[in-house]
C-alpha cells in the first residue's frame, strides 16, 4: 500500500491527484445537494462538462499512474512525458465513454411557434378578423410575445378579449383562436379555414 501511494503522491501522478481529489469532493457535494452539477455541454462527446471533466481526469490519473509504474521516470522530462501521454489517453477514453452517454443527456428542443397552440392569449388590437389581429401570448418559460392572429367566425374580439390558440397557420404565419369569455359561445367554423 506504501507504494500505491508513493506513486500516488510522485511526480507526474501527483498533479492528477490533486484534481482527482477535487473532483470526488465536488461529486459528494453535489450527492448531498450543498453544489448543483453544470450542464454546460463539453464538446468531448456533447456531454455536461462536470461528466466529461471528472471522467477525463479519472482516466488520466489511471494512466498517468500505470506510466509511473511501467516507466518509473528518472527526470523531470520523462515525467512530463508520462503526464502528457496520460493526458491523451484519458481524452481519447473519455471521448469514447462520452458519445454513448450523451443520449442520457438530451438537448432541450429550440422554441417552436407551435408551442403556443393550446394557450391562452390576450387581443391587443381592436378586432380580429380572417384576415387581421395581434394577441400577446405568454410562453411557458413566463416570456412573452406578440403574435399575428386569426378567427374562423365573426365573433366580436376587441383588445383585452382572453382567446384560445387552437391552431397555426405556417403558410400565412398567424394563429387561429377563439374567445375565452366567459358567457360567450364562439362560432366555430373549422373547415372554413
Amino acid at each position: 500500500m506504501g507504494q500505491f501511494f508513493a506513486a500516488a503522491l510522485g511526480f507526474p501522478v501527483v498533479v492528477l491527484t490533486v484534481l482527482l481529489v477535487i473532483v470526488i469532493v465536488y461529486w459528494l457535494l453535489v450527492a448531498v445537494g450543498v453544489a448543483d452539477a453544470d450542464w454546460v455541454e463539453l464538446d468531448i462527446g456533447g456531454a455536461p462538462v462536470t461528466v466529461g471533466v471528472s471522467l477525463l481526469i479519472a482516466f488520466s490519473w489511471f494512466a498517468s499512474l500505470a506510466g509511473t509504474v511501467l516507466f518509473t521516470p528518472s527526470s523531470t522530462l520523462v515525467g512530463a512525458a508520462v503526464l502528457a501521454g496520460a493526458l491523451v489517453v484519458g481524452l481519447v477514453l473519455t471521448r469514447l465513454i462520452m458519445t454513448p452517454l450523451k443520449r442520457l443527456f438530451p438537448a432541450d428542443l429550440p422554441a417552436s411557434r407551435l408551442d403556443f397552440v393550446g394557450r391562452p392569449c390576450v387581443i391587443r388590437t381592436g378586432r380580429v378578423t380572417r384576415t387581421f389581429g395581434q394577441a400577446e401570448v405568454t410562453a411557458a418559460d413566463g416570456s412573452s410575445a406578440l403574435v399575428q392572429v386569426r378567427q374562423p367566425g365573426q365573433d366580436p374580439m376587441t383588445a383585452g378579449t382572453t382567446a384560445l390558440i387552437f391552431d397555426y397557420d405556417a403558410d400565412g404565419e398567424f394563429f387561429w383562436v377563439a374567445s375565452l369569455e366567459i358567457g360567450h359561445s364562439p362560432t366555430l367554423t373549422l373547415g372554413d379555414h
